[in-house]
């Protein structure tokens, strides 16, 4: 890939019209034109025409050989993110195809987040997803980021760091993952210039003072190979393999090493025609030098999951040094250095030797990304299962009939059963490893033989397992469990524990679930009703204090609003004390205050009669409550307390509200007669609901209007002449 020379969009038209067709090629053309029109007048950062940017990513994935609508995306992939032109117009003027790869790639511009760590991980969310739906997305995408780490000493060196740190952590081992180390090397040896100049420099100039004598050493060590080659007629290709800097980097700085003590800076690269040649050639490369222990890799037998193969093997040298040495056939070679973009077969003629179908099933890890989106609420919850999964070392262990399972280091034989198909996973009652029986969570190593064993009569996953298992994959079939066989139980588990939250927050479910709330963090989480919401809740899909969270975020920003007038209510109080001025509307008189707001307590309705508490509010005035209240029974609550009492005069003229909560036995026409008893006492009614349980148990809960306490308790002693009424009970929120 040309790195350093500017490519003119004739130079892509010249390269593309060597392997597509002149209708292919002039698609391009008409991309580029479109693109240029949108484009006129931006600049970039270095004060060159944008539209040059464009045609360097086209450059990069024709190098790729990638087709004719991949090349057409890179043309136009900031259209809509950064001009006017929409989607509906890029399908309109190419096809849909075009306007999905170019939708893929833009960031979520119009949509406002608290934080710029949110946003970033919304837009990888939304490209990953657009990824699974179609790979050449993320084609684009390493395209757009190659270019623009190659620009990027025209920005400020926090925005370098930002970026050079983003692309480490993301679009490089995305690289590796899909194979194109072409790609993966030079964007970790770009973003080490910038995220770690001094040493990127220190090893630039360490490997400059030997470049010739690892020359020179290595030439004759392929002059050596080609003459063994050529006694047995071998063909060969060989060449010299550098190392980059930061892998050199790493392993200097994870296994403390010295620059002198990196085995593999001396590397030869053999390409022949067959995998049978591979093997001989190793057996003359073993039989010459002497093999390293522990240092041979077989990558041709158990491939990489990124499609990797190749033999590896370290040996000592002619001068005693160690030399790393790569065997491999040619194909092997374009996989290794293109990966994914060395499969991607587009046009008749164009497949590789192995086929399409074994290119797809090599890559179904891929399509789980879709899985994944479907489970996590939160889109930076999904970036670090993302990353866990994709971009973690792997653990290579096999089947008891020999096949090789890829998991993510660190994985368990649950993660394993659930790699082999969901059923096992959740009838899995202990595992074998290497013949022995292990624990569900024993770590498993490279060469592990797992058997899993597994019951028709087993109940299935444990919540525990949730905690044991490291894989995105099994986490969310474990959920997945839960969500369809116990529903009602995590809806009711999910309710419970969405209530706690509310009221540790100093607030009440019943102020906070209104229908409004409900239905703005439903449609927030993707919820398609409350009961789904719940549910979530009860198999950990999602956590209650995220939930409560958002329910209470605008009445927690309304109080902060009013906090100030604390300390004023309290300055007030004590100033005054002594006083007594009853204040309108809520029929209680409040020691000391003048002019203070008052209200009742929502959470246990108090009523004429009931023995009663004022507290100071946060910016609320005084709410009355009544003393045995569970919401003010707190040391802290109790220190806010103002003597208050009712108003006699005025308390039999007004209506106050009380929740009770009838049980009985659930038969026909129970409802009925409360509401007839009720309607006797000419009481007025303002909520009814009421449910049963599989027991025939009946539980009615219903709000009224009384004037005080001896209203109420006619009230509750006419319903309990009701048949089969069991308990009459005034509820608090």
């Amino acid at each position: 890939m040309a790195k350093d020379d500017l490519l003119t969009i004739e130079d892509i038209l010249s390269r593309v019209g060597q392997f597509l067709t002149d209708n292919e090629v002039a698609f391009i053309r008409r991309a580029y034109e479109y693109a240029e029109e949108a484009h006129k007048e931006q600049y970039r950062k270095s004060g060159e025409p944008y539209i040059i940017h464009p045609v360097q990513v086209a450059g990069i994935l024709v190098d790729l050989g990638m087709d004719s609508e991949t090349i057409a995306g890179g043309l136009l992939h900031d259209v809509i993110e950064d001009t006017d032109v929409t989607f509906e117009q890029l399908e309109e003027a190419f096809n849909h195809e075009v306007a999905m790869l170019v939708d893929g790639v833009t960031k979520l511009g119009k949509i406002k987040y608290k934080s710029k760590e949110r946003q970033q991980a919304e837009n990888h969310r939304k490209m990953f997803v657009a990824m699974a739906k179609d790979i050449r997305v993320i084609l684009i995408k390493l395209a757009d980021r190659l270019h623009n780490m190659r620009t990027l000493k025209h920005l400020s060196p926090e925005k370098q760091r930002r970026i050079s740190n983003e692309t480490l952590e993301i679009f490089a081992p995305l690289a590796h993952r899909l194979g194109i180390s072409t790609i993966k090397w030079e964007l970790e040896d770009t973003a080490l210039r910038y995220m770690n100049p001094q040493q990127y420099y220190r090893i630039v100039q360490l490997m400059k003072q030997k470049r010739e004598e690892r020359e020179s050493y290595i030439d004759e060590v392929m002059q050596e190979v080609r003459s063994q080659l050529k006694e047995v007629n071998i063909e060969a290709e060989m060449s010299g393999r550098p190392k980059h800097l930061y892998s050199i980097y790493q392993k200097m700085a994870k296994q403390n090493k010295q620059f002198n003590e990196i085995y593999d800076l001396l590397a030869v690269r053999i390409m022949v025609n067959s995998i049978k040649d591979c093997y001989a050639v190793l057996g003359i490369i073993h039989t010459s030098w002497k093999p390293m222990p522990g240092r041979f890799k077989d990558y041709i037998a158990m491939p990489k999951q990124n499609l990797y193969q190749s033999l590896h093997t370290t040996v000592i040298g002619p001068k005693g040094d160690p030399l790393e040495v790569q065997i491999r056939t040619k194909e092997m070679h374009e996989i290794a250095e293109y990966g994914i973009a060395a499969h991607w077969a587009y046009k008749e003629g164009r497949q590789l030797s192995k086929g399409r179908k074994s290119f797809e099933e090599k890559l179904t890890w891929f399509r789980e990304i879709l899985e994944w989106q479907t489970e996590s609420y939160d889109a930076e919850e999904f970036m670090e299962s993302l990353k866990v999964d994709l971009f973690s070392d792997m653990v290579y262990v096999f089947t008891p009939k020999g096949d090789v399972i890829e998991l993510p280091s660190g994985s368990v034989p649950l993660d394993f059963a659930y790699k082999i198909h969901t059923e096992i996973g959740n009838k899995t009652i202990g595992a074998k490893v290497n013949g022995k029986m292990e624990p569900l969570d024993y770590k498993l190593k490279n060469g592990d033989i797992v058997d899993v064993m597994t019951s028709k009569h087993s109940y299935g996953p444990s919540q525990d397992w949730l905690k044991i298992t490291q894989t995105t994959q099994a986490k969310n079939k474990i959920r997945q469990f839960f969500k369809k066989q116990l529903r009602e139980e995590n809806i009711h588990k999910g309710k419970e524990a969405v209530d706690r939250e509310i009221r540790e927050l100093g607030l009440t479910p019943k102020e906070v679930l209104t229908q409004e709330n409900l239905q703005r963090v439903q449609e927030k989480f993707n919820f398609s009703n409350e009961d789904d919401m719940y549910a979530a809740v009860g198999y950990q899909g999602i956590t209650a204090a995220i939930i409560a969270t958002r329910l209470t975020d605008k009445i927690r920003q309304t109080q902060k609003k009013e906090r100030d007038l604390e300390q004023t209510i309290e300055d007030v109080n004590t100033d005054f004390k002594g006083k007594k001025t009853p204040k309108g509307g809520a029929g209680v008189q409040v020691a000391g205050v003048d002019n203070l707001l008052v209200r009742l307590a929502k959470c246990c309705n108090p009523v004429p009669g009931d023995r009663i508490v004022g507290y100071i509010t946060k910016g609320r005035g005084v709410t009355v409550h009544r003393a045995d209240c569970p919401n003010v029974q707190t040391d802290e609550a109790q220190q806010r307390f103002l003597h208050v009492e009712w108003e006699k005069d005025r308390s039999s003229q007004k209506n106050y509200h009380v929740d009770l909560e009838i049980t009985g036995y659930d038969r026909r026409g129970l409802v009925n007669d409360v509401l007839q008893a009720i309607n006797e006492t000419k009481t007025n009614i303002t909520h009814v609901n009421g449910r049963s349980d599989r027991n025939k148990m009946a539980v009615i809960q219903i709000t009224i209007l009384i004037h005080n306490t001896g209203h109420l308790r006619k009230i509750v002693e006419r319903i309990k002449q009701i048949k089969e009424v069991y308990t009459v009970t005034r509820t608090v929120q």
